[in-house]
């Protein structure tokens, strides 16, 4: 497929998820803008947490997992487990090609050292001569064209693995925003850093943070749907994520969790947020499959995963029944109709075994799937209660109102 086919397929598929209402619309009108930013790099790091993922999900080594690859994170993570397959897939052309390129590192890249400076610092110019002699031969020719192919600023897109692929993409870009708009208040977000106790990061919280969100001009600007775009939230997402609330009471509530919930010393996603990046020199959290101790086990995996660009519904359909025992679903469905919704259960129904498990979050602490799909459907299901909510509070990304697990009846 020519790279122009390749962006028109792209385009579609993300065009299909994203946009349910008519263009004359002020809803219509927003879920085309959020389509057109989500062309691109989302998320460089996935923001689900793998360790809250592995529990749920209780691995065996006859497993096939069908995961959402987003920026791929979680798919290496889940390799640390050695299931037998790993399908990922993603609607998003960048997403595949970013997935493609870490699996390639993993192969490819002569050791952990150079691993995780390409993946974990991002911000080396070695990485683009390492690129060119380790990684370029081993891509596909469409992953290939991604990377050396130039994004609207006119740098190739490879470039980014030189300049912190992290202040990249649109959650990067977001995350940027909102460090600039705490200066012209007087705050330096990047001091965060600087605790060494939860209970300093608490202190920080109150003093430094909390007070922004009584500004007025936050209160509007975040109430504005289109300001969350850059969390890869779509009109639809919104809604939920409010829940009758206004969005600054929301955002005030996930991020002192972020901020106060775990110690910075074990999140590194307070890290990516805070500091745009991971601690130097790998000195502080890092996700799973950037930890040194599975690199070896990683790249023995690695040729069990592989990633396609494709509707999660469709993927599955194409399976044969009963060859499926996890799916992750991130927060896809926070996007999607009932008519969806009821088509990806289905699917999801086909393929799976009896004993799968569908883990997925939602901007709401409450799952949204009953009432919505079909109870022929959903009535195939048990929902674990008890131990979403659990796992639910341990999830140290704390963007996600509510994390639940669905088992198939045996």
């Amino acid at each position: 497929m020519t790279v122009t086919a390749l962006a028109e397929q792209h385009n579609t598929l993300v065009g299909t998820a994203a946009i349910r209402s008519r263009m004359l619309s002020v809803d219509g009108m927003l879920e085309r803008l959020f389509a057109f930013a989500f062309r691109g790099l989302v998320y460089p790091q996935i923001w689900e947490d793998p360790v809250v993922d592995l529990a749920a999900m209780e691995i065996k080594p006859d497993h096939h997992i069908v995961t959402i690859a987003s920026g791929g994170c979680n798919v290496l993570s889940y390799l640390s487990e050695s299931p037998a397959k790993i399908t990922a897939v993603d609607l998003n052309r960048a997403h595949v090609a970013l997935t493609k390129l870490k699996l390639a590192g993993l192969q490819s890249l002569p050791n952990w050292d150079s691993f995780y400076r390409f993946f974990g610092d991002a911000d080396e110019k070695q990485n683009i001569r390492d690129y060119k002699h380790y990684l370029q031969p081993a891509l596909d020719d469409a992953t290939r064209d991604y990377w050396e192919g130039r994004s609207l600023t006119g740098r190739k897109r490879l470039s980014q693995f030189k300049n912190n692929i992290y202040a990249h993409g649109l959650l990067g870009r977001f995350i940027g925003v909102g460090h600039r708009l705490a200066k012209i208040y007087g705050r330096d977000l990047g001091s965060y850093l600087n605790c060494r106790t939860v209970q300093e990061q608490r202190d920080y919280f109150a003093t430094e943070i909390a007070p922004l969100f009584d500004k007025r001009f936050v209160k509007w600007l975040t109430n504005r749907r289109v300001s969350l775009y850059g969390l890869g939230i779509p009109p639809a997402q919104y809604e939920a994520l409010a829940g009758g609330s206004s969005m600054a009471e929301v955002l005030h509530e996930r991020l002192e969790r972020l901020t106060c919930g775990f110690s910075l010393n074990d999140n590194y996603f307070a890290w990516q947020a805070f500091g745009r990046g991971y601690a130097p020199n790998a000195s502080g959290p890092l996700p799973l499959y950037l930890d040194q101790r599975n690199f070896a086990k990683l790249r023995s995996n690695a040729e069990r995963a592989s990633v396609h660009q494709i509707n999660m519904t469709d993927a599955l359909l194409a399976m044969p029944s009963e060859s499926v025992d996890r799916v992750v679903l991130l927060d896809a469905q926070d996007w999607m109709t009932d008519a969806q919704l009821n088509a990806l259960w289905a699917a999801i129904t086909h393929a799976s075994r009896g004993g799968a498990r569908v883990i997925f979050r939602t901007a709401g602490k409450l799952t949204i799937l009953p009432g919505r799909v079909a109870d022929e459907v959903l009535g195939q299901w048990n929902y674990l209660e008890e131990k979403s909510l659990a796992l639910g509070l341990k999830d140290r990304s704390s963007i996600y109102g509510g994390f639940h697990i669905y088992e198939r009846a045996s």
